[in-house]
């Protein structure tokens, strides 16, 4: 048999890396899920190659887990309560800074930001109004832009690879978050609106804490969620 070789354009294990986490993260290899490289390769049509790069990028951010003699066994990490914990708290600090020096901006641009943000936020609102027929995509779609937009405009290039590297790590939870909390978000919107209010009116201190705790109130309920469901794939 003649050995596959891969297109230029496929032969990248970003773009392998790239696939699997959105696999991952919409939930097609559910927690606990063991990941066999031959198996990645066949469904994406690529040798094992980026797929073994592919999957040690994953392991070092926390998609997946290995196991056995010699770590030779890899599966999708697990959804826990503990590991939501850490991961929102820390998303909370980076992001809270960010939001604490967006806070620091020309009065002008806060003013924009702010119309930026609130455009996203009235999206939610208009979901939650309905959130027995809400977009779940949309919402989480708009929750990130949410985020990203004052993360943006305040931080620094450290903090913004701080972010890059942690934030797509909460993903997975943040859909968990969207899937089973659709009526608690009105309680994200007015979360939201407080941060927004910050930093509007340049309040740092107040805009970093009303991140902080958006984030640890959103930890906590999906805590709750978590432990009426149960942990996935740690079974």
């Amino acid at each position: 048999m003649t050995p596959r070789t891969d297109s230029p354009a496929r032969n990248r294990p970003t773009e392998v890396y790239e696939e699997l986490r959105k696999i991952i993260i919409g939930g097609d290899l559910a927690p606990g899920t063991r990941v066999v490289e031959t198996e990645v390769a066949d469904r994406l049509e690529v040798s094992r190659t980026p797929v073994r790069a592919a999957l040690q990028r994953l392991e070092q951010e926390g998609y997946i887990i290995t196991e056995g003699e010699g770590r030779s066994r890899a599966r999708v990490a697990p959804l826990t309560r503990e590991d939501s914990r850490e991961l929102f708290y820390i998303i909370g600090e980076i992001e809270g800074l960010a939001a604490r020096w967006a806070a620091q901006l020309p009065a002008d641009e806060r003013s924009d930001l702010a119309a930026r943000l609130r455009e996203s936020n009235s999206g939610m609102a208009r979901e939650a109004e309905t959130a027995s027929r809400a977009d779940r995509d949309l919402v989480f779609e708009l929750d990130r832009r949410f985020h990203d937009g004052y993360v943006a405009a305040g931080a620094g290039p450290r903090l913004l690879a701080l972010h890059r590297s942690i934030k797509p790590q909460g993903a997975r939870y943040a859909r968990f978050y969207v899937n089973f909390l659709l009526d608690e978000i009105h309680t994200s919107v007015e979360e939201h609106e407080r941060i927004i209010e910050a930093i509007e009116s340049g309040r740092a201190d107040d805009a970093q804490v009303a991140v902080e705790t958006n984030w640890r109130n959103a930890a906590h309920r999906l805590a709750k969620v978590i432990d009426w469901l149960g942990e996935r794939g740690s079974w």
